[in-house]
């Protein structure tokens, strides 16, 4: 998906290796961080980053960004437990606030 809305290849890279060191906007670190605490740690948020959205973002473009990461995330658990996920497509289980083995800050490694 990042691909289809323009990223090269090199900042797909640095999304996965560590974004914050990486050659991406402020808007788009941004965007991250917030992804990070949604799939993460909701709590994780820090009041900075939070003012640095509202800097950054309008509230419809905060709600936006929120929202879509929620729906895809809630949608690939859906996909994962009706066993409707490609085959071909590797796995990383983000366990969640309320769910068995959350750990804060961790995520299990790809199955394949």
């Amino acid at each position: 998906m990042a691909r289809e809305q323009g990223l090269t290849e090199e900042q797909v890279n640095e999304i996965q290796d560590g974004y914050d060191e990486a050659h991406l906007s402020h808007r788009d670190v941004l965007a991250l961080r917030l992804t990070d605490a949604i799939i993460g740690d909701p709590r994780s948020l820090p009041p900075e980053t939070r003012q640095a959205l509202l800097e950054s973002f309008s509230e419809p473009e905060i709600v936006e960004l929120a929202l879509g990461v929620g729906l895809f995330m809630g949608l690939s658990k859906v996909l994962i437990t009706l066993g409707l996920e490609p085959e071909q497509m590797d796995t990383t289980v983000v366990p969640t606030p309320g769910s068995a083995g959350y750990r804060p800050g961790t995520a299990s490694p790809p199955a394949s």
